[in-house]
């Protein structure tokens, strides 16, 4: 069984025991996180499809940590122009697991 969820702007396929990181959301290592935009549920052989989320579906989930993404860097030129700048950038991240998804 897995679902399609939406949250931070991003789809995510998940099943029960996945650990996925997801833009950074609101709650203390340890608690517990429902979401309720499932776009899709899948129970082995029948689909569920929304329009554009499925009523009543929610996957419950808890969060182990919130941290930090790696680094990327950004570097912009312009030729010929003698213009160069380099920047860095760590995104705030939430790592959490699925727990159970109710269809």
């Amino acid at each position: 069984m897995y679902a399609v969820l939406k949250t931070g702007g991003k789809q995510y396929r998940v099943a029960e025991g996945d650990i996925i990181d997801v833009e950074k959301l609101e709650g203390e290592a340890g608690s517990d996180i429902e979401f309720d935009q499932v776009l899709m549920v899948n129970d082995g052989d029948t689909y569920k499809i929304g329009a554009p989320i499925v009523a009543d579906a929610k996957v419950k989930g808890v969060i182990l940590a919130q941290m930090r993404d790696k680094k990327i860097i950004v570097y912009k030129s312009k030729r010929r122009k003698s213009y160069a700048k380099k920047q860095g950038h760590r995104q705030y991240i939430t790592k959490l697991q699925v727990k159970e998804i109710l269809a």
